[in-house]
């Protein structure tokens, strides 16, 4: 196992200072499992990314990340396998030192309170009220759900706006 930080770390600053990650799963109408991979922006409350697939190996979060228009300071994870694979550790240290990555300690799921608060929700407003036919009705089924958690449903911690108008606010200053 790669030598990393296991010890929490202080509240982000501004956008892009430190996106969090976890794996939510669950299951199409045939049975078939799909794993869902959202990224949580911990100070914007902004999903960045939902992959939605019936697999998501550690070389998907490379190829994905690498797509990404901006990246952040800073990851925050569980020790998932995906997470702790040789691809995203190599893929990271490929980058010089401009991302780091946090590990939560193992056991310690409010280490990473902010995607733990987002995959509550979207279980509740989401997963739980639909049954999805196939992997392309729950990407536009999620995908729908998140349209409406960034642009209409206010977030207590960003003071009753959306992270929509959080930002708009950031940006007007």
């Amino acid at each position: 196992m790669a030598n990393v930080t296991r010890i929490p770390r202080p509240k982000a600053n501004f956008p892009n200072e430190v996106w969090s990650m976890d794996f939510v799963f669950d299951v199409l109408l045939s049975g078939r499992r799909i794993k869902i991979w959202p990224i949580v922006d911990d100070y914007t409350k902004r999903c960045v990314s939902i992959v939605v697939s019936r697999g998501i190996s550690g070389e998907d979060l490379v190829r994905h990340f690498d797509m990404m228009p901006t990246l952040p300071k800073r990851l925050r994870s569980d020790n998932g396998p995906e997470f702790q694979s040789r691809a995203l550790l190599d893929w990271i240290g490929s980058k010089n030192g401009t991302i780091e990555h946090e590990f939560i300690q193992p056991g310690k799921p409010m280490q990473n309170a902010y995607i733990e608060s987002f995959n509550g929700r979207l279980w509740d407003e989401c997963l739980n009220e639909n049954v999805f036919v196939d992997i392309d009705d729950a990407r536009a089924k999620i995908g729908a759900w998140l349209e409406e958690y960034h642009s209409v449903r206010p977030h207590s911690s960003l003071g009753m706006k959306t992270p929509e108008e959080f930002e708009r606010s950031l940006e007007t200053g």
